[in-house]
């Protein structure tokens, strides 16, 4: 037992001791290295001040350097890993004045360059050699480049030939007129049997319309505005045995209107509206001929001011003239028409003077739906002439529509009658063909 006894504690003191050894050993080599990697960063430090004392040295004795050493090249072989350059050997052992070839900052750093290689050849890690590999490396280029630009005073010409022919440069006018028009043929049937338990009669009736306009605006406070209003419809009757077909809307209507801008809606306004019918007048089974073309013709020129109406959108737009100095001419061609329209007996003619007010409004209240409406309004302080007009559309297309016309009127001049007084009111609805543009 005891041979074996010593053999054991033998044993175990070895592997101690071994294991001392070996920490020891390995503790010795970590402290080592540390105190070579400190060596090398503090020599490699050590290297950058001197650099940077040399390149502060530079800076005040050279002004010229002291604005491109920021951006200068050759600072790539300092602040890249650590390469071994064969240029600056060379240079430190060339036979010639160093002076001759390279200023103070190449010195500079082939110095810092040089003394890392000899104090500390361990932290080289590229060569020259690799860098030529990697990628081209112009050694002659030693300060940015800069292009050089030479300003010459000769006229160099664009074309290679001369042009001879002379240029044509056209100037167009704007275009101050604006154009537009709404026409529309429209028709009415109405069957009635005889038996009808109300009674009545079968008719049937067309109307034909044309609106055109021209305006002119010049963007600089002048405009002048026309409008030529044109309508014709006629009626047959069964119940009239004189006249198998008559006229239910006849009227030509001339407006115009010049105005100069006074403020930013409001226009100094001379308008004037001429107005008359195409054909005769009648009434249902009576011959006598109730008015007829320039039976009567009016003319109204008005001096005052006009306001533009734009609101809702665009939605209603139109204007309102308001004239307080305005003259009333008319005139009857048929003489025995001439009592019947406010003149004397005998007499063609009728001048009088008063105040007027028109109102023109158009208000779309859809793509399908537009109400128009005309308001005039003259009077004489002696009599009064008023008109209503209004024309509410329905559009189903393009080309097909449908009309509803009211048109309440009042006129003292007139004879009064027993049952309306001096108020008259005229109605229809129609279907038919419409365009506008």
């Amino acid at each position: 037992m005891r041979p074996r006894f010593f053999f054991l504690l033998f044993l175990l003191g070895y592997c101690c001791i071994s294991y001392a050894q070996s920490l020891y050993s390995n503790n010795r080599i970590k402290n080592s290295l540390e105190r070579r990697d400190t060596t090398i960063s503090r020599a490699y430090l050590d290297s950058l001040l001197s650099y940077k004392q040399r390149y502060d040295s530079i800076s005040k004795n050279k002004d010229t350097l002291s604005s491109s050493l920021k951006s200068d090249p050759r600072m790539f072989k300092i602040i890249a890993p650590l390469t071994y350059y064969h240029s600056v050997a060379k240079n430190q052992f060339r036979l010639d004045s160093y002076d001759d070839f390279d200023d103070e900052l190449d010195r500079a750093i082939d110095s810092t360059l040089l003394m890392m290689y000899i104090k500390h050849p361990e932290s080289v890690i590229n060569t020259e050699e690799n860098l030529l590999k990697a990628s081209e490396v112009r050694e002659d280029i030693l300060m940015p480049i800069k292009n050089r630009v030479k300003f010459t005073e000769d006229e160099v010409s664009l074309l290679d030939e001369d042009i001879d022919e002379p240029l044509e440069i056209e100037i167009e006018k704007p275009n101050f007129w604006t154009f537009a028009g709404d026409y529309y043929l429209q028709f009415l049937q109405n069957y009635i049997s005889s038996n009808w338990y109300k009674g009545g009669e079968s008719n049937y009736s067309m109307v034909a319309s044309a609106v055109i306009e021209a305006n002119y605006n010049n963007k600089q406070k002048v405009t002048f505005e026309n409008k030529l209003e044109l309508k014709l419809g006629f009626q047959t009757s069964r119940g009239d045995t004189l006249h198998s077909l008559k006229t239910s809307e006849d009227l030509i209507r001339y407006t115009g209107k010049f105005g100069l801008q006074a403020a930013k809606n409001w226009y100094y306004t001379l308008q004037g509206i001429a107005y008359t019918q195409f054909m005769r007048g009648y009434k249902a089974n009576d011959p006598d001929v109730y008015s007829d073309f320039m039976s009567p013709f009016n003319l109204n020129l008005s001096l005052g001011m006009s306001y533009s109406v734009s609101i809702f959108k665009d939605r209603l737009v139109g204007s309102v003239n308001m004239a307080p100095i305005a003259m009333n001419f008319k005139y009857v061609g048929r003489e025995a028409l001439a009592t019947s329209f406010g003149l004397k007996e005998g007499r063609h003619t009728l001048t009088d003077f008063g105040s007027e007010l028109t109102c023109d409004l158009t208000w779309t209240f859809s793509e399908l739906i537009k109400w128009q409406t005309r308001l005039y309004f003259y009077t004489t302080y002696s009599r009064t002439e008023f008109e209503w007009e209004n024309t509410f559309t329905f559009k189903f297309n393009k080309y097909i529509s449908a009309n509803l016309f009211l048109y309440p009127r009042f006129d003292d001049s007139n004879t009064r009658d027993d049952h309306h007084g001096y108020w008259q009111f005229k109605e229809y609805a129609s279907l038919g063909f419409s365009y506008s543009f």
